[in-house]
């Protein structure tokens, strides 16, 4: 950390990965806000993660694109300032074959992964210009980068796609000291994955233990991930160290996708 008072804004935050990677930039002396939908939650989290108050609670649903702006802008207007932008809010529902698949899970993939991150990286852009410091991380998912699970074309483009404008916004703005990067997840067993994951399973015609096992099957390592692996890539990506990767779709997924 430099002199400057660092500010990180992470969506989706409250539990799970999302928390983790807050704990992890809490750590390093950034000041933290973390989104979710729930307000109770939100605030029991932060108060939970740094009662001193260095963790606050935006409260948003990454679906609405004004919630979405007006967390950004909370955000700079509660500290002056928005360094890091972590983009965890994500994922699907309405697992089914391409030929069953409804134009709403669709349409909510896509605006659940991509859309969301879009309008936040929109609206803090500006602010990180003025500073000349930026650093943008998106996450998003081995299926952005492979297709190997059926049941899941809406996530598996919708990932794609964000991998894409990954490197677009990296492309734009690396010149005026802004990064931007995604982590590939492989799989990690969070609320959201437990959530899916049974959904998925059941489209699947398998067990939730079974689906955890393919996972862990497809693994270099023979295992899940855990949610520090994942924290520590985002705060490589966070810190001034990080200034050299930009455009970067990093994968930390225990060797499940070799490229």
């Amino acid at each position: 950390m430099t002199g400057i008072q660092r500010v990180a804004l992470v969506t989706a935050a409250t539990s799970s990965l999302g928390r983790g990677m807050a704990e992890a930039l809490l750590a390093d002396g950034f000041l933290v806000v973390v989104s979710g939908r729930s307000e109770a939650k939100g605030l029991q989290a932060a108060a939970e993660m740094d009662p001193s108050g260095r963790v606050s609670f935006v409260a948003c649903d990454a679906l609405d694109q004004g919630q979405t702006e007006a967390m950004v802008d909370t955000v700079i207007e509660r500290h002056g300032r928005i360094d890091v932008l972590i983009n965890n809010a994500g994922g699907s529902s309405g697992f089914a074959p391409v030929h069953q698949l409804s134009d709403d899970a669709w349409a909510q993939a896509f605006q659940w992964n991509v859309s969301s991150a879009f309008w936040a990286v929109r609206r803090a852009v500006p602010a990180m210009l003025e500073q000349g410091f930026g650093r943008i991380i998106n996450i998003s998912s081995v299926q952005g980068k492979q297709a190997n699970r059926p049941n899941a074309s809406h996530y598996v483009t919708a990932k794609h796609a964000l991998n894409g404008f990954t490197k677009a916004v990296a492309l734009e703005y690396g010149r005026q000291g802004i990064t931007s990067n995604a982590i590939c997840v492989g799989a990690v067993e969070t609320d959201l994955m437990q959530d899916a994951g049974r959904k998925a399973a059941a489209a699947a015609g398998i067990s939730y233990e079974a689906y955890k096992q393919r996972y862990a099957d497809a693994a270099m390592t023979g295992r899940l991930n855990s949610v520090g692996e994942v924290a520590a890539m985002a705060r490589l990506l966070a810190s001034e160290a990080g200034a050299g990767i930009t455009g970067a779709i990093l994968n930390v997924d225990g060797g499940t996708c070799s490229y």
